[in-house]
């Protein structure tokens, strides 16, 4: 057939009647505007952008937007919709007409592409903020306005013409010209450029001007919007290098935490001043602040579920149109009606494509919405509970009014619930909305009997209520179960040491069990009432489906046709959806109802307060322990409530001339230290400029340096809650350096020597608080219990019972009250003579160096397997292989954690989910050969056959969903169990070089994603997976030509999912490392709250906590946004499966290759597919991040177990040995580790039975590795220890160590009784107990308590003093009854007092035993049968004290000068 413009007629070219009478001359008419722009565009387009861009990117600090951009880009939109459906009715048009006509459709196809064409040349004008060129856009839309307006004037004189589409696609064609001119004129009008002299010149936004902001969502034109096309430069380059926190910026100033609390705030205080509401309502002000986007989203939402009903529909026409509708004939005209248009196969296939687009964008648009809204409404929260929390009175927060949990529930949880609540709104008022629609389609398909398929829904729907109720209950009961078992499991980790010592390691171990065991049975139910609810999810359609067609059958006596029942089939899957989610967004409406939020915003703040200083230099507040001298300081600092009288500043102290009732900021060191997460230094100079020669002196008068040169990275080591953990002293002296280093002329110590030993105090008084401060001329006020120090005071402030006793100078005192100062003489001597005490400060640096000298060790290990891995990889291409390594997916670890969960049970899940999607297939399939019979004959049988299939279904519905989660459940159960086993058996050397939070976070955090999240994601990822798969399966089946549009489809999911995944990990490891640091600064600031306001820091933490925010809202954002990428493209594909499958079903037809009936069910699986593909990716992706805790727990699975075994039968072993303690070393060699050198070298030496011996040496000369080597937890590689007459290594590890008992340098007491911790195998007798606490000197101790025997120890024996502790543990060994008995430093941290005793018991209980004093302070060995002094791994000096003292230049000599 020829092709001809206007047609093969012979008048087809004739203009007789006129050249406007022609109507193909009017559309050569209109073609004129679309070939100017064209031809004014392409250049400017191609030449001038395109030479631009190839040498420099267009950055966005140009980006403009010209008034009217929104509404352009909708405009054109809506342009280019009118455009299809004019060239699609010009196309059928033409299909009817004998000839080719051209003009039909030609005119519609260029406009397209001018339009097309306009909207790219508009975006490149604005990005470049070169107006000038908008000239052109002008005259086009003059000109297709006026070449329209013709064309439509010569339709409204045909009188006919009302009846045509084609007159209303003109008409709108004119409007929207229209408005497109009246946009251009009012840029025009704004901005001059053009007719006017002056232009107007115009910046772009500030945001847009600072590079560092990232974010673009606000400022990019409509379609990068909606598409979120500007993230692919993150998302691709995420392949290539990870996403850091640099790379993603910062957020535009409207989304800032500041920006929204200002907004929040503004709306509280409005109600709060507004005379008709008594007190202020969060919701209130949340509505007021943040409703308007909220009701956008609505908006879209509602548009998103109004085209969702558009597949339905759409199917059911196309379906309708393969029965007999086609036949019908047209008229020989080319006009057309709009019914005709909509009942044509082809255009109804395009119709439902766009409306999938729609639909999706909108949706897609809605999520966005709220997502941005709620982070930004979560953002003014935290701010707003911030402040409150930085004007909490310290009496509600010491009263337990407000504890740190509170704080911390409201940050973590209440405000995201609240934000979660808000990302579920929009369903609140959208679901009524759908699920009404739905139900009237339904009953305008189906009849009567789809009103039985919809009551079966609604009925269900008070049921998935209760299943997501006691699902949340459950999970309640397991969260403390879980709770108990991570605090038992830190018990045992952080006292293995002392478990293998006494071999009590199964004990402890049975006892975790014990309560993983009641955590598993929670978690059962857990497990059962989740597959309830899959279970309810799947089975509803195909209950719902039956009732209906069933119901229909009885009512009709036959099947409903093709057409009615894949209508109905797609409009259950659209109920169901709704119906589920109305159950989680109901229960977080009721969790999110503010009260608690509400409560605390409108708790008292701490009351103002006015004040008076003591002036002089040095004041001392003395008095017993609780008589208020810390009151006192935290009164002056207006922290306590004042009920009457008043403290005022005087001018000395506050640098003016009088009395002044405020303060400047008060150098304030607490009694209870409090550290920031920060650095050292950091922690030093608070805020304060740094100035190195006064940061020096400090430290020096502080005595940090030992302590700073033991840290990894000097002052620059983290320390605080995440950083390293210091001890008391340690920790003290910092808060005092940093109180030392402000400059302020107050400076408030309380109680600075508590925690500090004699030599330390004296140092900080001398050099700290008598030089430093005085030397500045400041005014200290110093709370203290020395009193030694009481003659440096210049004014003594003596309280008692909260009163002031008191107050003078110490010469006052004298004169005025003898008595008062008899009583500190007494006192002080006693001071003196506890100078002898130990100094704990070289105790805690040896701490300290332990856990750095066993760190350093890990690291290097670590170090240099990384240099092994990047040895290996040099060969190929480095990039490469770390992309192929970040876009894999872990198989092997999902391997390994399916068989964890046993082979019959993986076996079970694959083939249950493998029939019930095939039974799924096989209702469907049946349902449409049912539906395509023409005779009633078999119509019984077929709905017999259909009801036995979806019995079926249902029932593979509940067997599948509760494989799933039991295999989860078995899985973890085992994982849980080996690694716990693993982990108690491994050698003491694998606690050393591992952190204790690595190994708790296995069990923490690790066990907590295998045991809830894992099981939900894999049964998600399989249906989803399952349900693509047999979708596209059916399609292709019924229309093999579909496979063709598959390939590329394919294709461009891979590359999607592929990008995805990687940016989409990154992004949520960006997210979960940025929410710690916020979280830590709350609880930071509520525990420092006194510092703080003390300091005047207040606005420099309140701008901390604002960028930490705004640092996890940036990541959390670009998240949802990634999210949001992929779902836009994955649903766009979805569609083009929908079209494809469409296209398929009707080329088929054309060719006689007729489907029946089966087209409907094509079209349905089409649908279902769109819904399910990007869950498909984002379940891969989540169970991909939740892999890792398999891996991790996977990685300690690995570790190598202790020998428990021995080469000797405990059979063997008589049953009272060692019954002598006679000890025989002959050439002992000793490691750590077979990768370290040896830290003893070949040791010789012979202890008696029931010798007393001491053995003493510098730090790291041996001596505890020699201790550790009697009970075999070090390497014994050559030598061996004989004891009474067995070697030791051919043991069995549980004889060898049960025979033997140790008391260490840390006493380690565990939670439950005092019974349990004496002996926890409940072998010995109470007499037993008591002897050996009487020997112990706690008996009357013990007896006072409540309960005895069975009085509670708290977690580390904390109501306990460190005296007390060590000596339970003195108790502990004598309880075992060993004839050899090891004392490993045990009085390196008491007082004299208990060492005396301990140094008694030793000599009269343990007689007749074999004692071995491994000793910190010479002094303590002096009267030993034998002293073996050792250096670097040798013996160097081995026979009595008294012969060893007598050598004056030996090294035992030298120690015992030293300890004198």
């Amino acid at each position: 057939m020829a092709l001809s413009f206007c047609g093969n007629k012979s008048n087809a070219y004739s203009v007789t009647k006129g050249v406007l009478n022609n109507p193909c001359f009017v559309d050569a008419l209109n073609l004129v505007p679309h070939v100017f722009l064209l031809f004014i565009t392409f250049p400017i387009l191609f030449i001038g952008w395109g030479s631009q861009s190839s040498k420099v990117q267009i950055h966005h600090n140009t980006w403009l937007h010209f008034p009217g951009h929104n509404m352009r880009w909708i405009l054109t939109f809506l342009l280019l919709l009118v455009h299809v459906c004019e060239f699609s009715e010009g196309i059928v048009c033409n299909m009817v007409m004998g000839t080719n006509h051209l003009h039909l459709f030609m005119p519609a196809f260029m406009g397209f592409v001018a339009a097309t064409t306009s909207v790219i040349y508009y975006h490149n004008i604005e990005t470049s903020n070169f107006p000038k060129l908008l000239l052109v856009l002008f005259i086009y839309w003059v000109l297709a306005f006026i070449t329209k307006s013709i064309k439509l004037w010569k339709f409204a004189e045909d009188k006919d013409a009302s009846q045509y589409l084609r007159l209303y696609i003109t008409a709108l064609l004119v409007i929207l010209y229209g408005l497109l001119m009246a946009v251009e004129i009012n840029v025009i009008r704004v901005r001059k450029y053009v007719f006017f002299a002056n232009p107007q010149k115009v910046k772009p936004p500030e945001d847009l001007q600072d590079l560092g902001v990232r974010f673009l969502q606000p400022f990019v034109n409509l379609l990068s919007k909606a598409t979120y096309w500007w993230m692919n430069p993150l998302i691709v380059g995420a392949h290539k290098r990870p996403i850091e926190l640099k790379k993603i910026g910062k957020l535009p100033i409207a989304m800032r935490a500041l920006t929204n609390y200002l907004r929040l705030k503004d709306a509280y205080e409005d109600q709060r001043v507004s005379r008709w509401r008594p007190s202020p309502s969060i919701w209130r002000s949340m509505y007021r602040a943040f409703g308007r986007p909220i009701l956008l989203s609505s908006t879209f939402r509602y548009l998103a579920d109004l085209l969702g009903f558009a597949g339905p529909l759409c199917i059911s026409g196309i379906v309708e149109h393969y029965y007999g509708l086609w036949n019908r004939q047209q008229p020989v005209n080319y006009h057309m009606s709009y019914r005709e248009l909509l009942e044509n196969s082809s255009i109804l296939a395009v119709l439902l494509f766009l409306a999938l687009i729609l639909q999706r964008t909108f949706l897609q648009a809605s999520y966005y919405v709220t997502i941005e809204t709620g982070i930004n409404m979560r953002g003014a929260l935290l701010a707003m509970i911030y402040n409150k929390i930085l004007r909490l009175s310290t009496s509600n927060m010491s009263m337990g009014e407000m504890t740190l949990g509170q704080i911390n529930n409201l940050v973590a949880i209440e405000t995201n619930q609240l934000m979660w609540f808000l990302f579920l709104c929009p369903n609140l008022w959208a679901m009524p909305v759908q699920i009404v629609m739905g139900i009237i389609l339904l009953r305008h398909f189906m009849g009567p009997s789809a009103l039985v398929g919809a009551s079966v829904i609604v009925l269900l729907a008070p049921v998935q209520y209760l299943i997501a109720t006691k699902l949340a209950d459950t999970q309640k009961i397991t969260l403390e179960h879980s709770t108990d078992r991570v605090k038992k499991t830190t018990e045992i980790l952080k006292g293995i040491k002392l478990l293998k010592l006494y071999a009590w390691e199964n004990i402890f171990c049975d006892s975790v069990e014990e309560t993983r065991g009641k955590e598993l049975t929670s978690l059962r139910t857990f497990a059962f009432y989740t597959s309830m609810s899959i279970f309810m999810n799947a089975a509803i359609p195909i209950a719902a489906v039956l009732a209906t067609f069933v119901t229909y059958h009885i009512l009709n006596e036959k099947g409903p046709s093709p057409s009615q029942a894949f209508a109905a089939l797609s409009l259950f899957h659209i109920l169901v959806t709704p119906l589920f989610l109305l159950s989680t967004v109901v229960r977080f409406a009721v969790k999110a109802l503010v009260r608690r939020l509400t409560d605390f915003l409108g708790s008292l703040p701490s009351p103002p307060f006015s004040f008076h200083s003591i002036s002089g230099q040095l004041t001392m507040i003395v008095g017993q322990v609780g008589c208020g001298k810390s009151s006192l300081l935290l009164a002056m600092l207006g922290e306590m409530q004042a009920i009457e009288g008043g403290v005022y500043w005087s001018k000395s102290a506050a640098g003016s001339k009088d009395v002044v009732k405020n303060r400047n900021s008060v150098a304030y060191a607490a009694q209870k230290s409090w550290l920031l997460n920060a650095t050292v230094e950091e922690n030093i100079t608070f805020g304060s400029p740094f100035n190195k020669q006064r940061y020096k002196a400090v430290i020096d008068a502080c005595s940090l340096q030992p302590d700073i040169d033991l840290l990894p990275f000097g002052d620059q080591t983290e320390i605080g809650e995440r950083g390293i953990n210091l001890s008391g002293g340690q920790r003290q002296r910092i808060c005092v350096a940093r109180a030392l280093y402000q400059n302020t002329n107050i400076v408030f110590l309380d109680d600075p020597f508590s925690a500090l030993d004699i030599h330390l105090s004296d140092h900080l008084m001398q050099e700290g608080i008598l030089k430093f401060l005085q030397d500045d001329k400041r005014t200290v006020v110093l709370v203290t219990h020395k009193l030694q120090y009481l003659i440096h005071a210049d004014w003594i402030i003596a309280m008692k019972d909260g009163t002031v006793l008191r107050e003078g100078t110490l010469k006052d005192i004298q004169t005025h009250d003898v008595e008062l100062y008899d009583h500190w003489k007494t006192l002080m001597n006693r001071q003196d003579q506890e100078l002898e005490k130990v100094s704990q400060t070289t105790l805690e640096r040896k701490t300290l160096r332990r856990a750095f000298y066993s760190r350093e060790a890990k690291n290097q290990i670590d170090d240099e397997d990384e240099g092994d891995r990047f040895l290996f990889s040099e060969d190929d291409d480095n990039f490469s292989t770390t992309t192929n390594r970040r876009s894999k997916i872990p198989w092997k670890v999902c391997w390994c954690y399916l068989s964890s969960g046993g082979f019959f049970m993986v076996f079970l899940m694959i083939f249950s989910k493998l029939l019930k999607h095939s039974v799924i297939v096989a209702i469907d399939y049946w349902l449409a050969n049912w539906t395509s019979k023409i005779s009633n004959r078999q119509d019984s049988y077929s709905l017999l056959v259909f009801i036995i299939l979806c019995a079926a279904g249902i029932t593979l519905c509940l067997i599948t969903s509760l494989t799933v989660e039991f295999l989860g459940l078995s899985a973890a159960t085992n994982l849980h169990h080996n690694l716990l086993n693993k982990i108690i058996h491994a050698p003491i050397r694998f606690f050393d070089i591992t952190p204790l939070g690595q190994i708790l976070n296995r069990f923490s955090a690790d066990t907590n994603i295998i045991d809830q999240h894992i099981p939900s994601t894999l049964e998600s990822l399989t249906r989803s997976t399952l349900l693509c798969l047999s979708g596209i399966g059916v399609i292709a089946s019924i229309t093999p030509i579909f496979l063709v549009a598959l390939v590329p489809l394919a294709v461009a999911f891979y590359f999607i999912q592929k990008y995805f995944r990687v940016a989409s990990k990154d992004l949520q490891d960006l997210d979960d490392s940025t929410q710690l640091p916020l979280l830590c600064h709350f609880s930071e600031t509520a525990e420092g709250l006194t510092t703080i306001r003390a300091f005047r820091h207040e606005a420099r933490f309140k701008q901390r906590m604002l960028e930490l925010t705004d640092t996890n809202n940036t990541a959390y954002l670009f998240l949802s946004a990634a999210n949001r990428w992929l779902e836009v493209r994955t649903d766009y594909l979805g569609a083009v499966i929908v079209l494809a499958a469409a296209a398929a079903s009707i080329w088929s037809f054309h060719y006689g290759l007729h489907p029946g009936g089966l087209v409907g069910l094509g079209l349905t699986y089409a649908l279902t597919v769109t819904n399910y593909l990007n869950w498909v990716v984002r379940n891969l992706a989540d169970l991909e991040v939740q892999m890792a805790a398999v891996k991790k727990v996977n990685s300690f699975l690995s570790t190598e177990s202790e020998n428990y075994e021995g080469s000797m039968d405990a059979s063997q072993v008589p049953e009272n040995w060692p019954q002598d303690g006679e000890i025989k070393i002959q050439g002992l060699c000793v490691r750590y580790d077979p990768m370290l050198k040896p830290v003893l070298k070949h040791v010789n030496a012979y202890i008696k039975p029931g010798q007393k011996v001491g053995i003493c040496g510098r730090t790291g000369s041996g001596k505890s590795s020699l201790s550790l080597a009697f009970f075999n937890m070090v390497d014994v590689f050559e030598g061996k220890i004989i004891i009474d007459g067995i070697d030791i290594c051919k043991l069995p590890l549980q004889t060898l160590r049960s025979r033997l008992s140790i008391i260490l340098q840390d006493p380690v007491l565990f939670s439950g009784s005092i019974r349990f911790n004496l002996d926890p195998e409940k072998m010995c007798t109470d007499d037993r107990l008591w002897e050996a606490l009487e020997i112990a000197q706690l008996k009357n101790m013990v007896k006072a308590l409540p309960g005895g025997l069975d009085a509670v120890v708290t977690e580390g024996g904390e109501n306990f003093s460190v005296g007390q502790r060590q000596l339970f543990c003195l108790a502990r060994a004598f309880v075992r009854k060993s004839s050899i008995f090891i004392m490993d430093e045990a009085t390196a941290s008491i007082d004299m007092a208990t060492e005396n005793i301990l140094q008694k018991v030793v000599m009269t209980a343990f007689a007749d035993r074999t004692v071995v004093t491994i000793a910190h302070r010479v002094h303590t060995i002096l009267t030993a049968d034998l002293v073996i002094v050792m250096k670097r791994g040798n013996i160097m000096e081995y026979d009595k004290p008294e012969t060893l003292l007598e050598q004056e230049d030996g090294m035992f000599a030298s120690f015992v000068k030293a300890d004198m």
